[in-house]
């Protein structure tokens, strides 16, 4: 018998189970990290609850698994209450039994919304620009490595053999017979994402040795990084189905590219649905100039939100496909903020700051929120940038330590973003420096233990 709740669920998941057995649900929430976070019950279970439990301590969980302070006082862990919303439910085909996976909404227990949950975050600021009448759009872009299996950690990450035998080379970009040396990891990808309703824009080889991107339409950010927060989960699936792996950490290979989220970013208005950064002649309003201000202006202090980890500050290096400041420029892939070709309805602004490896919720409320402040304080940016953006000056923070300071003493983001949040991601970034600062790495040993 078909559950009650099936009819509220998308199309895709109503057409996964029908005609079967329902056996489980998994009920999930992105933590701090974006890892999914919950519990996994009996479809039949599932039916019969309304509401379910998890101590809001998985907020302040680390990458490591190890727990920061609670910034708010006692390290109590009292229940959050987790309410399904049906609309995210997808299959998760990769499982023996009939599965479905819901993100849950997450509220206190007096019914308010939990401030320190990635999602809850992003309908946050997504609730200020409509607020002002505005409606964001975002278009995320997803690179990632597929690589050979890699069990031990001291050993370098390697490319994976591709079905000619040989590892997958670098230097192959837009190269049909590059993806083709990983067919049936791409195949699984597409099967996957159909059968959770996921329409794929397109997917192509990258710089790096068995890197990827797919590119996914444009759309409202939470049902965008819904998606992210999905198909990271689903690509790393299709990877351990062909005995490899899917990474999206930043930067897993020396001397090779790291893996971005560009997120292309326009904004319409909620009454006419019209692109605010074009006229109707088609030119750019002031508005769009007030955007990439606000981004110039405000994104060092989110920086710690784009580039989470200690990896992820690896990336900015230049002539590796990533910027090192804030300058901008039309058509310009040098730059960190990129205005791509297009018609006037068209019209956005490319962040190519942030890294695969951000939490999708995060990384997409930490970019809008710069360019809501923008919005706001209406001030013109830098001259556009006519040359190579590498010959300028590095303007990004160097290490995760910088660009917490930043974001911590940002009156800004404590605004946009709320000071609570601030202090969680704080202690658990912190917490997670710490951690790495007490590693010795194998260039320490190599260069140090004899010669100095």
């Amino acid at each position: 018998m078909k559950p009650h709740w099936i009819d509220e669920t998308p199309a895709a998941a109503q057409d996964y189970v029908a005609g079967r057995r329902l056996d489980e649900v998994e009920c999930i929430v992105a933590d701090i990290a974006g890892v999914a976070r919950g519990k996994a019950m009996p479809a039949s279970k599932f039916a019969h609850q309304e509401r379910f439990y998890l101590p809001n301590s998985i907020f302040l969980q680390t990458i490591t698994g190890d727990w920061a302070d609670n910034p708010s006082g006692a390290f109590t862990e009292p229940d959050m209450i987790l309410t399904p919303d049906f609309s995210t439910a997808t299959a998760a085909p990769w499982t023996a039994d009939v599965t479905l996976q819901v993100i849950h909404d997450v509220s206190d227990q007096s019914g308010n919304p939990v401030s320190i949950a990635p999602r809850n975050l992003l309908k946050r600021v997504v609730e200020l620009y409509r607020a002002k009448g505005w409606k964001p759009i975002v278009a995320p872009e997803m690179e990632f490595f597929l690589t050979a299996r890699n069990i031990d950690p001291n050993q370098p990450i390697m490319p994976p053999m591709g079905r000619s035998g040989r590892r997958a080379a670098a230097k192959q970009a837009y190269s049909m017979s590059a993806v083709d040396e990983y067919g049936k990891v791409i195949d699984d990808i597409y099967d996957f994402a159909e059968a959770q309703g996921f329409e794929i824009d397109g997917i192509l080889q990258e710089g790096g040795a068995g890197q990827v991107e797919i590119n996914l339409n444009h759309g409202d950010p939470v049902h965008l990084a819904d998606q992210i927060f999905y198909f990271k989960r689903l690509i790393r699936e299709a990877a351990l189905r062909h005995d490899c792996f899917a990474t999206f950490m930043a930067k897993p290979i020396e001397g090779e590219p790291g893996s971005a989220m560009h997120i292309h970013h326009s904004v319409v208005g909620l009454e006419d649905g019209r692109n605010i950064f074009s006229d109707a002649q088609g030119r750019e309003t002031p508005r769009f100039l007030h955007f990439i201000a606000g981004m110039q202006k405000h994104l060092p202090a989110a920086v710690a939100l784009l580039a989470p980890y200690v990896n992820s500050y690896r990336r900015y290096v230049p002539d590796f496909a990533a910027p090192i400041n804030l300058e901008w420029g039309r058509d310009n892939r040098t730059t960190g903020l990129r205005v791509p070709v297009s018609g006037p309805e068209a019209r956005r602004l490319e962040n190519r700051l942030a890294g695969m490896d951000c939490n999708p919720y995060l990384g997409l409320a930490a970019s809008l929120a710069c360019g809501y402040l923008g919005l706001c304080e209406q001030e013109n940016p830098r001259a556009e940038c006519l040359g190579d953006a590498y010959m300028s000056e590095d303007e990004l923070p160097y290490n995760l330590g910088d660009a917490l300071d930043l974001m911590d003493e940002s009156a800004a983001m404590r605004e946009t973003l709320g000071s609570e949040f601030v202090d969680v991601y704080q202690a658990v970034k912190r917490n997670e420096y710490k951690e790495f600062l007490q590693v010795i790495s194998p260039w320490e040993r190599e260069h140090l233990l004899l010669n100095v």
